[in-house]
């Protein structure tokens, strides 16, 4: 008697203990749609399932940028869509929404996510410095709301693979495009202690900067650095601190603290991407990109982020290019950065383009 065929059955990964706990291991998260209760756990403990993106001052963004049925609006850091999901919703069907992102394979993702909305829409893989070449393409005059969300998502945190994070081991890449030819890696090896320490300043405030650059040299001289275990075994020997009693203060700890890593990480990741170079180049284009009575809205997770976009605002404001400007940035509340503390460095500052009389 024949046997009846098995149907072919891919196991689950496995994984030692009772919970996942690497990138590759959390396939429910990475199916997240399937496990709306694996989602509604993780996001009740503060934490974010791998394969998603919490957007951040969703009611802040929307309530000051003020998004009109038919309006344009270009979501120029589109992620994982959250943001783009809610302005479609205020658009409506006869609206556009114009979508960039540097991630390509998210990019793909997204736009698949949103494909079943009614509301005009357009991606474009590219970098959101670019908006002013996109114009034409669209054959639209401008903008009625332009909005960026500037920091890494969690996507691109998560995974060990882009190594963007401290907490994961992984190639020191740290690309949010994968166009762009050096990695974080490259870099390491390859520029001064002066470029180095400058960067690791101005990028994130490091108070051991010096530190912590000539410590690189040092090692580098011995062996190249490739991986991120390595980069925060060098930082924290930098700082004097050993990694292993830190980390066991920090369970101890109630509140915890910052890893003595993560401002270096940002550092390097801003210089890899040339993040303050966009940055500067979209706020000068922004004005000639938007309609009149159009608004600008930006979030960003560094204070050298934060002064560029206030000086920007202000100095629009006294040449008459807006007509108004966030007096303060705008802080998520106690309840958003519980629920999501990836939310805690952020700041939100929006600009209304004059009305020509």
């Amino acid at each position: 008697m024949n046997q009846p065929e098995q149907a072919n059955h891919r196991r689950r990964p496995r994984y030692s203990g009772t919970h996942p706990k690497s990138f590759g291991e959390k396939y429910k998260e990475h199916n997240i749609g399937a496990h709306p209760e694996l989602a509604e756990h993780l996001r009740a403990k503060g934490k974010t399932p791998v394969s998603t993106h919490v957007p951040i001052m969703v009611n802040e963004v929307i309530k000051s940028l003020s998004p009109k049925p038919d309006e344009i609006v270009a979501d120029c850091t589109l992620g994982y869509g959250g943001h783009a999901m809610e302005f479609i919703k205020h658009i409506g069907h006869d609206g556009k929404l114009i979508g960039f992102d540097v991630d390509g394979s998210q990019l793909n993702q997204t736009k698949d996510r949103l494909s079943s909305q009614k509301t005009q829409m357009s991606f474009y893989h590219s970098n959101y410095a670019g908006i002013a070449n996109v114009l034409k393409k669209e054959n639209i005059a401008g903008y009625d709301i332009i909005f960026a969300d500037i920091g890494v998502s969690s996507m691109q945190i998560d995974n060990p693979d882009r190594g963007m994070s401290y907490k994961h081991n992984g190639p020191i890449d740290m690309r949010m495009d994968e166009r762009i030819k050096q990695t974080g890696a490259d870099l390491l090896n390859t520029l001064s202690e002066e470029a180095l320490s400058n960067a690791f300043m101005d990028f994130a405030d490091e108070p051991d900067h010096k530190e912590i650059a000539a410590k690189i040299i040092a090692h580098r001289q011995e062996a190249p650095i490739r991986e991120t275990a390595e980069l925060v075994e060098i930082i924290f020997q930098a700082k004097g601190i050993n990694q292993k009693e830190w980390q066991k203060q920090q369970k101890n700890s109630k509140s915890g603290s910052a890893n003595p890593a993560a401002k270096t990480f940002q550092a390097l990741r801003i210089l890899v991407n040339d993040e303050l170079g966009s940055l500067k180049e979209l706020l000068r284009v922004a004005p000639y990109c938007l309609n009149p009575g159009g608004r600008i809205g930006i979030i960003s997770f560094h204070s050298g982020e934060d002064r560029i976009v206030k000086k920007a605002f202000k100095s629009g404001l006294e040449s008459g290019v807006y007509q108004a400007v966030a007096e303060n940035a705008i802080t998520p509340t106690q309840q958003e950065i519980a629920s999501n503390t990836r939310s805690a460095s952020a700041k939100f500052r929006w600009a209304v383009k004059t009305i020509e009389k």
